[in-house]
């Protein structure tokens, strides 16, 4: 590795719910607290934060960037053992589903942007208990970063399908592998959008979306993908929260390794894939129904494949840039144990199937959060 290797930073967003029942509690506040005091008594790291975020159910936390992914999975493994010691400090643990399998009325955050949210878009925002995750990599200009994004929009499906983790709806299988990705989408900004061609056309549309008043800020651009606005990254937005913490190791490399790809191909002259972004959101929907145990959308041909082709298809077109970046073993692997093990969404299935109730399945899934592995030990 070297110095020219892009960094890579991951968001994820946890559920917070009774050590007991499995039943999601808001908490946030306290947890928070919690943080706070620990940081104080121990000594705080600025690199690292935690943050409230919507509903009180949930919690967020950011890793520093960092350029090995052995570092990543150093970061994330450590991050939630925090989360969940702090959530244990008032009788909670925290489970990385992308929605909670039991009935949940969610509570809205204090704060008057959350409270603005809730008062404009009624049960969009009220019934938005969905947990992310989202990956950033570091691009050296907005130039850059527009070309990527506009290069890796067909690809991002199937980075959904893999992260898949929220089967369950209100009590109910909800017939989705990543239902978290229908409820978000009611969102009026989520979702795939048109290529843009350059940073002017891309900042041009930021404004004139928050102009017309239904956005309160730029923070409610939900693309997809997006330049973020508060780091020089690239932002993929796709993916559920993943149940073991291999998975977002995995998503992160293959990201760096699009956003790498994307970017030769920008450098090299090649135009961006002429593919209409209504045949993206279908694809996309194909994601969160299939997961890992249906058929895709193929990112080049745009036709219905087995999800396993899908995957490689993605393998194939980063491999050169995994190779330069040493990662083509770590992701090779990766996706040859979760196309065996299954997504999340399996995962969750089959705990139900033997656990026996949705309480259970939820407190295993807290377990393997903080496995150091990812993996459950039961």
């Amino acid at each position: 590795m070297n110095g020219d290797v892009r960094s890579v930073g991951v968001e994820e967003e946890l559920l917070i719910v009774d050590a007991e029942t499995g039943m999601p509690r808001a908490l946030a506040g306290a947890v928070l607290a919690a943080a706070e005091r620990a940081a104080e008594h121990e000594g705080g790291d600025e690199d690292h934060e935690f943050e409230k975020e919507l509903q009180k159910e949930q919690l967020e936390f950011a890793t520093r960037p960092v350029k090995r992914m052995d570092d990543l999975q150093e970061e994330i493994v450590r991050w939630r053992g925090e989360s969940a010691r702090h959530a244990a400090t008032v009788g909670a643990v925290v489970a990385a589903i992308g929605t909670s399998p039991l009935p949940v009325s969610p509570s809205l955050s204090v704060g008057e942007r959350y409270q603005w949210m809730g008062r404009e878009f009624g049960l969009t925002a009220l019934e938005q208990l969905t947990c992310g995750c989202h990956v950033h990599v570091s691009v050296e200009s907005d130039e850059e970063g527009v070309a990527v994004l506009d290069r890796i929009r067909p690809w991002l499906p199937v980075l959904t399908a893999m992260s898949a983790n929220s089967p369950f709806w209100q009590g109910e299988d909800s017939g989705y592998a990543s239902y978290r990705s229908q409820v978000w989408n009611r969102w009026p900004s989520a979702g795939p959008v048109d290529a843009f061609g350059s940073p002017e056309r891309y900042h041009e549309l930021v404004r004139d979306m928050v102009a017309t008043g239904v956005l309160r800020d730029q923070g409610m651009i939900y693309f997809d993908a997006r330049l973020s606005a508060s780091y020089p990254t690239v932002e993929v937005r796709v993916a559920d929260v993943c149940l073991e913490s291999t998975t977002p190791v995995l998503l992160a490399a293959l990201v760096r390794g699009l956003v790498e790809t994307a970017s030769r191909a920008w450098r090299e002259g090649e135009p961006p894939p002429r593919i209409n972004t209504s045949l993206l959101r279908l694809a996309s929907w194909r994601a969160g129904r299939s997961g890992l145990d249906g058929p895709l959308v193929h990112p080049e041909t745009m036709e219905q494949v087995p999800a396993e082709s899908a995957v490689k298809a993605l393998y194939r077109y980063v491999e050169p840039a995994l190779d330069d970046l040493g990662d083509a073993d770590r992701v090779r692997h990766g996706i040859a144990e979760l196309l065996a093990r299954g997504n999340g969404a399996r995962v969750q299935r089959e705990l139900l199937r033997t656990e026996g109730d949705l309480a259970a399945t939820v407190a295993r899934c807290a377990r393997i959060t903080t496995s150091d592995d990812g993996r459950s030990t039961d």
